[in-house]
């Protein structure tokens, strides 16, 4: 296996596309905190949905998340991903989903862990990405028709905002360490 390459250093900033696919803005707001954390430690960050990605070659690196509905990215993210697959593979991507783990309970919570392969197992074979995060985000009852919500108390799950800001903020300046070369202090450190 290879590992595409470190984007190359230009006296301008490193263009990262943040794109993502979502339904009930959990993955959006997941997808600007990301955002704003590269930009933090210099990138230039670009957060749009993944079908209005005009043209993805204009970016040296990728930061790419779908909601996860019926243990699956949606359909938009995938189709994103597969025409794109060659440069996400040459530029460098890293991939993030967002679904329920946090929810769940008792013994619903050895299923993460099987959640999380079954989701993007196929993704990490096809594009090698540098790194994958599973974040919680918002789940309502009106987010869920009448038989999911059933099936959502029955296991005993509770509604609420999983999202993990300290999560999500930890990976997005691992990400950008590894792009940038440094820290968000500026300080220069190996990438």
């Amino acid at each position: 296996m290879t590992t595409a390459p470190e984007p190359s250093r230009r006296n301008d900033a490193v263009r990262v596309l943040v794109a993502y696919a979502g339904v009930h803005g959990s993955t959006r707001s997941i997808a600007e905190r990301i955002a704003a954390r590269l930009e933090e430690q210099g990138a230039q960050a670009d957060v749009l949905p993944v079908e209005a990605v005009e043209d993805p070659s204009e970016y040296d690196v990728f930061v790419v998340g779908s909601a996860v509905h019926d243990m699956a990215w949606l359909p938009t993210a995938l189709t994103f991903v597969h025409e794109a697959s060659e440069l996400l593979m040459r530029r460098g991507a890293w991939l993030f989903s967002v679904g329920m783990p946090a929810a769940l309970r008792g013994p619903w919570k050895a299923l993460v862990a099987r959640e999380e392969d079954h989701v993007v197992g196929g993704l990490i074979d096809e594009l090698h990405p540098r790194g994958h995060r599973l974040f919680s985000g918002v789940i309502k009852p009106e987010h869920l028709k009448r038989a999911g919500r059933v099936k959502f108390q029955a296991m005993g799950l509770r509604y609420g905002d999983y999202r993990d800001w300290t999560a999500v903020d930890a990976w997005a300046r691992e990400i950008g360490l590894r792009v940038l070369g440094r820290s968000a202090e500026g300080d220069d450190a190996p990438a």
